[in-house]
């Protein structure tokens, strides 16, 4: 059978037993207004809560942020097509549409801190373990992630990081440009940058890490993965790092990636790994 019919026969099963087994819930993060930040019309934060099938659920969830420089948000192939791939593991997921910071960084760090907080007040009703919840991330999505990963606390805190071609720097040597721009502004002090550079806010209790690039990316240089497992490495943090020899940015869930399946089967391993 040719590699293209097996991708098809994968997806209608994915698709069919999704389907069959999920259930889903759309809700407002900040029913009565965020702390900071209104926003453009339109811009309000939300998740949307995919729930495995109970007789499948492992207490495991992941609240994914999908990628967009900061700007917009790729939402489909960096956060809902993944649902399938972790209701089927028994691994709850929750979607944030993040607000965009338009230079105030806090937004949406506080967006995913919610989401993080949202899931554990919810942990029981939900069939979730509060011991058992990751964050994820894409690109720009993957810089959010790492930045709560690497600085948040107490029930903001994951337990676990997944991060796909993401931005973890701010140095503007080797920072995404516009990542950089609309998180920070054009021109924010060089204290700022480093406190929010994932990198340089590693320590010994940041969660475990799971991190996939292409060895080609010209978009988000593969130097903030590396650089980002290096510091892993350095504060004994156990993480694995993936580099895939081609591929370029923004990949996500999409099939045409040439090692969709190989990376599938990279992070289906890993997370069988503890």
């Amino acid at each position: 059978m040719k590699k293209s019919a097996v991708l098809f026969v994968l997806c209608l099963v994915a698709v069919f037993s999704y389907a069959a087994g999920s259930n889903v819930m759309e809700m407002s993060l900040w029913p009565y207004g965020p702390p900071h930040g209104k926003g453009k019309s339109g811009d309000t934060a939300k998740v949307w809560v995919y729930l495995p099938n109970a007789l499948k659920a492992t207490g495991r969830c992941v609240v994914i942020c999908p990628g967009g420089a900061y700007q917009v948000l790729a939402s489909g192939h960096e956060g809902h097509d993944w649902v399938p791939f972790f209701n089927n593991m028994g691994i709850a997921v929750v979607v944030l549409k993040y607000r965009m910071p338009k230079g105030d960084p806090r937004i949406p760090v506080e967006d995913a801190e919610e989401a993080m907080r949202l899931v554990r007040r919810n942990a029981r009703k939900w069939n979730i373990d509060p011991a058992k919840v990751g964050i994820m991330g894409s690109s720009a999505g993957g810089h959010l992630a790492s930045t709560v990963a690497t600085r948040s606390k107490g029930d903001a805190a994951p337990n676990f990081q997944i991060l796909f071609y993401p931005v973890i720097t701010m140095d503007p040597s080797f920072t995404h440009k516009g990542s950089h721009d609309n998180f920070l502004g054009a021109s924010p002090k060089k204290k700022r940058e480093q406190e929010y550079s994932s990198d340089i806010q590693v320590t010994r209790v940041t969660p475990r890490a799971f991190i996939a690039l292409s060895d080609d990316d010209h978009v988000v240089l593969p130097v903030n993965g590396v650089n980002y497992y290096l510091e892993c490495y350095r504060h004994d943090v156990p993480a694995s790092l993936y580099v895939y020899p081609a591929g370029g940015h923004g990949w996500g869930f999409m099939p045409s990636f040439r090692y969709h399946i190989e990376m599938l089967l990279d992070l289906k391993a890993w997370l069988n790994s503890f």
